[in-house]
């Protein structure tokens, strides 16, 4: 059994299954705006912030492009379908955070997502109270997969990340949570673990329940 001081969540694909949502309505939206390749280009940012996302979509399609038209109309439908079907929960998710807080291990948070909608999400779902620190990307410099972030939230619960675990389901995010020195498990959603993950990974998990039976 793993007795970590603090447990850190990323929060899209692995607290909510929204990665998917996400990504039908770019498929749906995207042709409107000239992008025609987000099959590639979406699985590039799974994880990151939308400063990063921007500079990827100009890489990809130029500096003329509509991309915040193209992020606002997606980011509507988006949350049309959350408003009309509630927000998708993985499975497992109010049992493990109820389980960390039973055995008194802190629990954070680290989401690329920007702190008006992390706290909009998590409020919506009833889970935002179960956080002690909440970390986004709109409040720190470098986007995963650069540690700066994980760094941040051990800081503010007061652990050291060698003590810490994070939850993630993206490349990115393991790669973040990997050279912030954490125990890295990884719960794959979109993207399957390839050798790169599986080393870098403490461990991989189908699920948060099977994460909740490890701590």
């Amino acid at each position: 059994m793993l007795r970590p001081d603090a447990v850190v969540f990323d929060m899209d694909g692995v607290i909510f299954d929204t990665e998917r949502l996400i990504y039908e309505q770019w498929k749906r939206i995207g042709p409107k705006y000239g992008f025609n390749t987000l099959d590639t280009l979406f699985y590039k940012v799974i994880g990151v912030t939308k400063t990063y996302t921007e500079q990827v979509f100009y890489k990809e399609y130029g500096r003329d492009i509509k991309y915040w038209e193209f992020r606002d109309e997606a980011r509507r439908a988006f949350f049309e379908h959350v408003n009309r079907y509630g927000m998708p929960m993985m499975k497992g998710v109010k049992e493990l955070l109820e389980h960390l807080k039973t055995i008194g291990c802190k629990i954070g948070l680290a989401s690329s997502t920007s702190l008006d909608t992390v706290t909009a999400e998590l409020k919506m779902s009833g889970i935002y109270d179960y956080f002690d620190v909440i970390v986004t990307g709109d409040r720190i410099a470098n986007s995963k997969p650069a540690p700066d972030i994980y760094l941040e939230a051990c800081k503010r619960i007061g652990v050291k990340p060698e003590d810490a675990v994070a939850i993630e389901d993206s490349f990115n995010g393991i790669r973040s949570a990997y050279a912030a020195g954490m125990k890295a498990v990884m719960v794959p959603d979109m993207l399957e673990p390839d050798e790169e993950m599986r080393e870098k990974a403490y461990a991989i998990k189908r699920d948060l329940l099977e994460v909740k039976d490890m701590l």
